[in-house]
């Protein structure tokens, strides 16, 4: 009996393996075009729609935490469903295999291997733009349907849709997160009730599978793979170094560690990811002189054009250093460094965030923060999404053709976006 509860538990804290979650990532690494945005889109499309690991309010409930902590929001979410398939290794692999795609790739630039003008042959990126524009449309009203499906919860979404537009800050993203919970909180005790999401086949079937057998909870389980004790180890990890570094590399002077203490730094304290990490990096590396001006410019506009999270800048930065490591030494040294906090905090918060929130309070909380993320996503389609991604009726009618491809011919994203970089390259 005590080995058959053991055998239950072990499934329960490992219902996938490292392998399954590697290949999973490693397709989304080399297809998962947009930006952070758009990544939110296609993990919504593989893991909650095709794969059904997760409900869309767990999805959204992880979302949420990740737009709190500081670093690359999109990593994140992919670290947290590889921890909740594969627990450590599962979060290695999710980030490994989604994002050595872009890193090479920028390595490879840095070598000068890859070498192509801004003028010519673009025409592919602005297909690839496009349907990143119908891969986030689809995420957002899916989500809207499960999430807001109540005039009250519509008008939290729409409220966040407003500031952000109004306000294009990432601490304002943070701000309307906050917004929405609290008006969650006071406003959602009728909806809560009720069960708080949209129901359907699929979300109830998506609910019973997060649930332990016969528990009347019908709450999504996030299956968290780590004890609180780790979750505190990882905070703690996340907090020391980030006041050790600095003083470490002003004692010894080390290169190693002054470019560790560059990237960690960055990784550590930007709120929002993407874009909002390049004037960090640039007084880090330019101004200290680490990296010329104009080999940063021009690894800037590579990786608009490569998948995967725009983190990996920091691969090629590494790589073309002037002083220090340099090279394969310093583009990995910079790849991990940058990373490293969002897989503390990762590992750190979520222990305590998957107890959390299925208090009542916490539950109504989350259900205005989750509509709140539906707002800031829909403010995101229109800028950057849409506003860089639609120039011309002729990119308009590739994200058209993409998004009717996608939700009424069930094509998977990535077979879209190929398609959509193809049609681009020969068209536009």
């Amino acid at each position: 009996m005590g080995e058959e509860t053991t055998d239950l538990a072990h499934e329960r804290r490992h219902p996938g393996t490292i392998g399954e979650v590697f290949w999973a990532f490693l397709r989304l690494g080399v297809t998962s075009f947009g930006g952070p945005v758009a990544h939110l889109g296609f993990f919504r499309e593989t893991f909650v729609t095709r794969r059904k690991w997760f409900s869309d309010e767990a999805y959204a409930d992880l979302v949420a935490l990740c737009q709190f902590l500081p670093g690359p929001a999109s990593s994140q979410v992919g670290m947290a469903l590889g921890l909740q398939r594969a627990g450590i290794g599962g979060l290695l692999a999710a980030w490994f295999a989604f994002t050595m795609p872009s890193a090479i790739v920028l390595v490879a630039f840095a070598f000068g291997i890859a070498s192509f003008s801004a003028d010519t042959g673009m025409g592919w990126l602005s297909g690839l733009k496009a349907a990143a524009v119908a891969v986030v449309a689809q995420a957002v009203l899916g989500m809207a349907k499960n999430l807001t499906p109540d005039a009250k919860r519509a008008t939290i979404a729409g409220a966040a849709m407003i500031i952000i537009l109004l306000i294009p800050n990432p601490f304002v993203q943070v701000a309307a997160i906050v917004l929405g919970g609290l008006i969650g909180l006071a406003w959602l005790r009728g909806e809560a009730a009720r069960g708080g999401v949209a129901t359907s086949p699929d979300a109830v079937k998506d609910a019973d599978a997060g649930e332990r057998p016969g528990g009347g909870n019908m709450l999504p389980h996030i299956g968290v793979r780590i004890s609180r004790r780790v979750g505190g180890v990882a905070l703690t990890a996340f907090v020391l170094l980030l006041v050790a570094l600095p003083i470490l590399t002003a004692v010894t002077d080390d290169a190693s560690l002054r470019l560790v203490d560059v990237f960690y730094r960055a990784g550590a304290l930007v709120f929002g990811g993407g874009h909002v990490v390049l004037p960090l990096l640039e007084v880090e590396t330019v101004a200290t002189g680490l990296v010329g001006h104009d080999s940063f410019l021009a690894g800037y506009g590579a990786a608009q054009a490569v998948p995967g999270p725009l983190f990996t800048f920091a691969a090629f930065l590494g790589a073309s250093a002037i002083s220090g490591p340099t090279g394969l030494i310093g583009a990995g040294i910079a790849l991990v460094a940058i990373f490293l906090p969002a897989a503390l905090l990762v590992i750190g918060a979520l222990p305590f965030w998957e107890r959390l929130r299925r208090a009542p309070s916490v539950r109504r909380a989350l259900m205005g923060v989750n509509a709140a993320v539906v707002g800031i996503l829909a403010a995101a389609l229109y800028d950057p999404v849409f506003t860089q991604g639609i120039t011309s009726p002729a990119t308009l009618a590739l994200a058209v053709a993409v998004f009717i491809a996608q939700v009424k011919w069930k094509l998977p994203a990535w077979a879209a976006v190929i398609a959509a970089g193809l049609i681009g390259f020969m068209f536009l």
